[in-house]
Formats: C-alpha cells, structure tokens, sequence
C-alpha cells in the first residue's frame, strides 16, 4: 500500500534550501515491496533529499534494493534487519517496479547508483564539498577517482581505499576516512557486506551521507561495460550483466529471478486474501470451511513435525555410528599429540544447555590447559566480544599448542558425536550454550532452546565467532521456524568446506 510518511532523514516540517532560499520540507513517500519499505521519488526529488543530507548535522546510510537484494534478505536475517531499520533506501531496477505493479502502485523512478552517481558528483562539486571512495579491488578504486575528478573539475577526492583490507585494519580505515574531512563515502564491498558494514560503523563515521553502491566503481573504471540503453529501457539490463559475466552471474538471474517471481505472486495472493477476509467472515458457510482448513493444516504440521523429528533422529544416530568408526584413527593421533603437548585429561567435559534448557555433559576433546576455567576469571576484562554474553580472546594464553589446531579446524568437537548418539544433540541444529550464558538472553533470543542443540548449524557455515552471537541467535531462530531434513543436508555440505577452511573459528 502506498504511504506518505515524514522524511526520515531530517524531521517532518524541516527546511530543505535550496540557493539562498529556505524550503518546507515535504514528507516523503515510502512504499513497501517484499516487507522492505523504499523511497518512491522522482530522480529530481531524489537528489533533493541528497542535498538536505548532505546539510544535516547527522550522518545518513543510503543503501539499494532490487530482486537480487531482496532475494538475499529472504535468505540472511541480519542483511534484511539492517534494511528495515535504514531510513533511506532507493529502488533499483525493473524486479522493484513490477512488485509495485502487482499493488497497483506506480514507481516514480529507477534510481539506481550508477546512473546517480555522476549526479551526486555535480551535486559535491557544485556545493564544494569531498567525496571519499572505498572498496572493489586494488586499482579500481584510483580509476574511478580519475574519472570523476576529470569529468568534474570542482570535485575534491578526500580519500581512497581498495576493499581487500583485513578485518584487523578496519579502525585503521575508518580514522583514515573521518581525518579526510568526507563528507560522502561511497563503499563498494558486495551485498549485503556493503550494507552491513556501514550499518556497524555509522556510529563512527564523520561523513555526512554514506552509500553502499555494489558494483558501480566497476563500471565507471572500465572494468565492466554497461548494458546498452536499448536494454536499460526495456528493463532487462540483467541480460547484459549475464551475458558479460555468465560464470558468475548465472545464479543470481538464472535461478534468482524466478524465485523472485515466485515471492511476489505470493506476496500478492496474500494481500488478496487479507482483503477480502472480512467479506468471508459474512458468509456462514465461508467460516465453516475456513475453520474446517485450519484444522486441516494444523494436523498436518502435527504430523510432518512429528515424522520429521523421527526422520531427524533415525539419520542423527546413523551418521554418528558412521562418523565415529570411520574417524576412529583420528581421535587416537590426537589423543596422544594432547598427551604429548601438555599434562591433564585427553577429554573435557563440560555442563551444558540442551533442548528445553537441560543440563547435560557434553565432550570436547581437551584443548586447554586444564584450569582454564579458574584463569576465564582473570581474563574477563580482555574479552573481545562486546555482545555481553559470548567470551572470546584472540591468543587465547589457555589454549594448548595442539589446542589452536584442533580448535581451528573444530577436531576438538568430534567427541559430540557421542552425543549426537545418546540424543543429548543432534548433527544440525544450535550450538549449545553455557548456563552461565543462559541469563543474559534476550527473551527472543531464548526461543533457540526450542529445539535439540546440534554439531553444526547455520551460523557456523555463516562465519563461527566473526558474527555476534545477536546475529547467531538470529539465525538459529530462523532455522528453528524453518527446518526441514533437506536444509539439514544442505548445512552438513556446507560445513565440511568451512571446517577445512577453518573461516572464524578460535
């Protein structure tokens, strides 16, 4: 439904000046496709409310939707939380206009960042003021300030910094962007990395206005050419792009587009069907059947939970057997390299937080020095998690020499699978928590002991301890509302590559 609401970028009623010559700001009109709401604008509107950022006292996000965007916010929880609480969001591409057309509502314009780009250029060099560019890969980044400072003379580049930064240098970048004097940064890292990074940091940056632009510093280096205009009007620019880069390309459009399609036809039989709701209440005979597929539907979730728990715990017992006989040799040589390295046990056993909050001991193989717990004290003030409820340290001075191996690549957790046997857990499914962690859970949060705690889950594939353990709750909550034994599969695939990689793990 198409709504007007108070520009969010300054109060509703704020002056927006344009020359010398203050005007009253008009609300803006925000639309919503697919639950993510956007600006519905014309371009010249847009780059109004570009020019009162750029004069507000605080500093903005600007961020892109198109179908590929909002088929990745379906599939990462915090990508699309990060998107609902961003004020200014612009539509991209034809997949945003026919959403609005399913609701009956008319997109003003198309803007995307590559065609506002030069615009917002114009707009910094006419109003003298700097522009900063950061991300792609190591000399793009210099071709696009070249190209921007020779198509606008007036226009002061404050700064450049390719992508390919380690996570350890981001202070570093954010102290060189605010010492520049920016007043735009323009990032380019990818969906969603863009957005969730300015998102993170734009507490701290001094910038006016920060855009995440995707893959717009390629296409002003030359890197990638842009779809002929003849495409770009007929709303299939995605052809050119997949045509170019079919490798990697092909995924996004080839299955990413049907998929779309599919959402929104859903989205739109739905609201059909909140619509007319009231009209079937009247009807007596409406009621009865309504009721009658309700209880249907109810029964049916009651059974394929039922069948599916079973399912879940006939092959939790077989993959375990499985599991533990054929690594077998590897509990032996790492039984005796912890022997060898560092007196005490060879396994750890620890209380934890099952299905329901129960206790239950869960195995490690032991890869600290064995009054770890007593040290966890005295190291408390050097926790690097800031989220209030997970402990980590990087160098943690507790862990052994065979400890940071087997910690790496996650052999230390192999003896779970005696646990995945006893049914304490299961192959898939939340990592079980400490009790001491327990009560620093948000209520919400609390809805991932819901189910049996597992091995693996989606945020060990996701990024293991370079996520909060707010966006880990986030997304053991999102395969609790959504398991099924196929995505139980899919997660066991992915884990092997993220184990060998050892991405996140400490």
């Amino acid at each position: 439904m198409h709504q007007t609401i108070p520009n969010t970028i300054e109060p509703a009623g704020a002056l927006i000046f344009s020359g010398t010559t203050p005007q009253r700001q008009t609300p803006t009109p925000m639309d919503k496709v697919l639950g993510i709401h956007f600006a519905n604008v014309s371009f010249p509107e847009a780059m109004s409310l570009l020019g009162a950022t750029l004069k507000s006292s605080d500093s903005s996000n600007l961020f892109f939707i198109n179908a590929h965007c909002l088929n990745v916010s379906f599939e990462d929880p915090v990508y699309r939380d990060v998107l609902k609480q961003t004020p200014l969001i612009f539509p991209d591409g034809s997949g945003i206009r026919r959403g609005c057309q399913l609701q009956g509502i008319p997109l003003q314009a198309n803007l995307n960042g590559t065609d506002l780009f030069p615009e917002l250029c114009r707009l910094l060099a006419e109003e003298q003021k700097s522009l900063y560019l950061l991300g792609a890969t190591p000399g793009t980044v210099e071709k696009v300030a070249a190209w921007a400072t020779r198509e606008f003379p007036g226009l002061r580049i404050a700064g450049t910094q390719h992508g390919y930064f380690a996570k350890d240098d981001e202070a570093a970048v954010i102290d060189a962007i605010n010492t520049s004097g920016a007043d735009v940064l323009c990032v380019a890292m990818g969906v969603p990395l863009q957005e969730k990074w300015l998102h993170r940091h734009s507490g701290g940056l001094n910038t006016r206005l920060n855009l995440a632009v995707g893959g717009l510093f390629d296409f002003y280096a030359g890197n990638v050419s842009r779809a002929p205009l003849y495409f770009r009007q007929k709303g299939i620019e995605w052809v050119w792009r997949l045509i170019q880069e079919p490798g990697r390309m092909w995924r996004r459009y080839l299955l990413g587009n049907p998929i779309y399609a599919m959402r929104l036809r859903y989205e739109a039989k739905t609201r059909a069907l909140i619509s007319a709701f009231p009209e079937r209440l009247n009807n007596r005979f409406q009621r009865a059947r309504l009721s009658a597929r309700a209880a249907l539907r109810r029964l049916a979730h009651r059974w394929s939970t039922s069948l599916g728990s079973a399912s879940k715990r006939s092959s939790d017992i077989v993959l375990s057997v499985a599991a533990l006989t054929a690594l077998l040799p590897v509990f032996l040589i790492v039984a005796i390299a912890i022997k060898l390295d560092s007196p005490g046990p060879i396994f750890y056993r620890q209380q934890r937080a099952g299905l329901r909050g129960r206790a239950f001991s869960m195995w490690k193989l032991r890869s600290m020095c064995v009054n770890a717990e007593h040290l966890r004290e005295q190291l408390e003030a050097q926790n690097e998690i800031a989220d209030g409820v997970t402990f980590k340290i990087r160098n943690d001075p507790r862990v052994t020499r065979v400890g940071r191996f087997i910690r790496k690549y996650s052999i230390d957790e192999l003896p779970q699978l005696f646990n995945v046997l006893r049914g304490d857990m299961s192959i898939v499914g939340p990592r079980p928590g400490l009790f001491s962690e327990l009560t620093k859970y948000e209520l919400s949060q609390r809805q991932r002991l819901d189910i049996k705690p597992g091995l693996t889950s989606e945020w060990v594939v996701a990024g293991r301890n370079n996520l909060s353990f707010a966006e880990q709750a986030e997304l053991d909550i999102q395969y609790r509302n959504q398991r099924t034994l196929w995505r139980d599969f899919v997660l066991m695939l992915k884990t092997v590559p993220a184990l060998i990689r050892g991405s996140g793990a400490s």
